[in-house]
């Protein structure tokens, strides 16, 4: 993973080799493919890395509302992306190529723990990327009334994902610096329009 991060700082995913990744972590190509099926696995393996980072985050976990725990993941994000625009812009690019249906290389309890040693529990949390973090967070805005209750679930998680993949891309290459404040205003239209649906009306007999 360290390997990778590296490299994606000067190259894109599609020129690194795996025999370049295995050298700078001093192990085998062999020792590689025992872990994960293919150099995209490995882009999805930080992914979820990145999941149980975020899931575990102090601004993300503490008691606060639903809206802002959902502020708090995008702003988490905005400033990874400023710290490492082209890692995350070519993350980002790979899982927007990857089958949703494909098999994964799971993180191990151990793995999540060498990787965060500092969050106690952290090997119970599920590495669940944004269709697992963010529609329980939506379903309790609704709750707690910072959302309409009839606003449709997928509608909102749509208009988030969207949010949460386009501006990066639009913003990671040229001014990273920008990305947290357009996150910022992005999510104040999404929760402006949600909150501008519609309810659906009851048809006449």
């Amino acid at each position: 993973m360290t390997a990778l991060r590296d490299q994606l700082a000067t190259a894109s995913f599609e020129d690194i080799k795996v025999r370049s990744l295995t050298d700078a972590a001093d192990v085998s190509e062999a020792t590689f493919f025992n872990y994960f099926r293919s150099k995209a696995d490995l882009a999805l393996y930080f992914i979820q890395l990145w999941s149980v980072d975020i899931a575990t985050s102090p601004n993300v976990r503490r008691k606060q509302s639903p809206r802002t725990s959902i502020e708090a993941i995008f702003a988490a994000t905005a400033h990874d992306l400023a710290a490492h625009p082209r890692v995350m812009g070519e993350i980002i690019a790979v899982q927007a190529r990857h089958d949703p249906n494909a098999p994964m290389t799971a993180m191990t309890a151990l793995e999540k723990r060498v990787a965060f040693p500092d969050r106690p529990g952290v090997d119970q949390v599920t590495a669940i990327g944004l269709d697992g973090l963010l529609p329980p967070l939506i379903a309790a805005a609704k709750q707690c009334g910072e959302l309409p209750r009839h606003v449709d679930d997928n509608t909102a998680l749509l208009a988030l994902v969207n949010v949460f993949f386009g501006v990066p891309l639009i913003f990671a290459r040229r001014q990273p610096a920008l990305i947290a404040a357009m996150y910022q205003q992005q999510l104040q239209v999404v929760w402006a329009g949600l909150q501008a649906v519609p309810s659906a009306q009851k048809e006449s007999p």
